[in-house]
């Protein structure tokens, strides 16, 4: 027999899909209203009619399938090397000490791709997960896992949208916005019709007067939504990284991991633009390790014999982590802004030591 306690959270699971549930709903009705009432019983033109149910599925088709990409990708986990080993987790909890503990995952820390900290300064853990937080990676309480490059957890989708995600949550956004508005604009003139008297006295009046006034509304919402994180992503910040600003070892620095507006696109949607708005994962990187700008490099990386930083090395002797990318595209951003910079420093004969560019692969 099942414990009660696990049956309290089975339930609240089950609750969790309450908002999905209702989302699902009003779709299924507004494809209801608009191709059945609308279009096949009100619209008479044939032609207007095939051309508004032809540009209608093809947003819907796109608009569901980035919804059900969102909701059903799972967050991925760190990599095991982010994890630590079991002798590692008994000598840190024979540490008492906060201090003694901190120097443990500083001696674990220095041969990961660690860059950001607490805003105290110390090794960002999660004692529930037992792992060393990636950078921009966090925990969500409602999934009770890591989450890399967590931007938020959302209900609409009952998952945390996260590095795995994040480019189907905002292809989500774009292609609602655009259904929502693609139905306000077709769905006008008949609903002016329906306040004049000029539709016929039929139900499918009353389902063109609440399919306008249900997809104006979702339009001025996802609008503000999508906007917000299109600055996001130009920006290359997470939402919990508007709010608070990633720490690293200089401090705190909201544009650490901006590199421009085109990379931070690229970051996000990838290098191949046929599948930029296809709901198909081609982001760049692990989700583990990002390239971040740093006005200071960390002091406790290892240094190249040079000087510099190890991550500012040729492709040949660049760092070995992670051992696989999970795609041949996605170290192409970091390689390119590496040639790129090597370019510039040759026109410009000498490179600046006040900015130092790290970049992982």
């Amino acid at each position: 027999m099942a414990p009660s306690g696990s049956r309290s959270v089975d339930c609240w699971r089950v609750l969790y899909w309450i908002p999905v549930l209702f989302i699902s709903l009003i779709v299924a009705w507004s494809y209801y209203a608009y191709v059945v009432q609308l279009c096949i019983e009100t619209i008479e033109n044939m032609g207007e009619k095939i051309v508004y149910l032809l540009v209608y599925h093809v947003l819907f088709i796109m608009f569901v399938w980035s919804y059900w990409q969102t909701i059903f990708t799972q967050p991925m986990n760190p990599l095991k090397e982010f994890h630590l080993s079991h002798s590692d987790k008994e000598l840190l909890e024979r540490e008492d000490r906060r201090e003694s503990q901190q120097e443990i995952l500083r001696r674990i820390a220095k041969d990961l791709p660690i860059y950001t900290r607490t805003m105290s300064g110390a090794i960002r853990y999660c004692d529930r997960c037992l792992l060393l937080k990636p950078d921009r990676c966090h925990h969500c309480s409602a999934c009770d896992m890591c989450i890399l490059k967590m931007d938020h957890h959302c209900p609409w989708v009952n998952n945390c949208v996260g590095f795995a995600n994040y480019k189907f949550f905002m292809l989500f956004l774009a292609y609602s916005l655009l259904y929502c508005l693609f139905v306000t604009a077709t769905d006008l003139q008949y609903f002016i019709q329906f306040w004049t008297n000029g539709l016929p006295d039929t139900q499918a009046k009353f389902h063109i007067m609440f399919l306008f006034f249900a997809a104006s509304t979702f339009s001025v919402s996802l609008a503000f939504l999508f906007a917000y994180h299109c600055w996001l992503v130009c920006k290359n910040r997470s939402t919990l990284e508007a709010f608070r600003a990633p720490a690293f070892q200089h401090g705190p620095d909201k544009n650490g991991f901006s590199l421009g507006i085109s990379k931070n696109f690229r970051q996000v949607f990838g290098d191949e633009r046929k599948f930029w708005l296809l709901p198909i994962f081609s982001s760049l990187g692990d989700g583990c390790s990002f390239p971040t700008c740093l006005v200071n490099a960390d002091p406790e990386q290892p240094s190249s014999p040079s000087g510099r930083n190890p991550s500012i090395k040729s492709a040949e002797e660049s760092h070995q982590f992670p051992p696989k990318p999970l795609r041949e595209s996605q170290s192409r951003l970091l390689n390119n802004g590496q040639s790129e910079g090597s370019e510039d420093r040759d026109k410009r004969g000498t490179s600046n030591p006040a900015l130092t560019i790290e970049k992982e692969t």
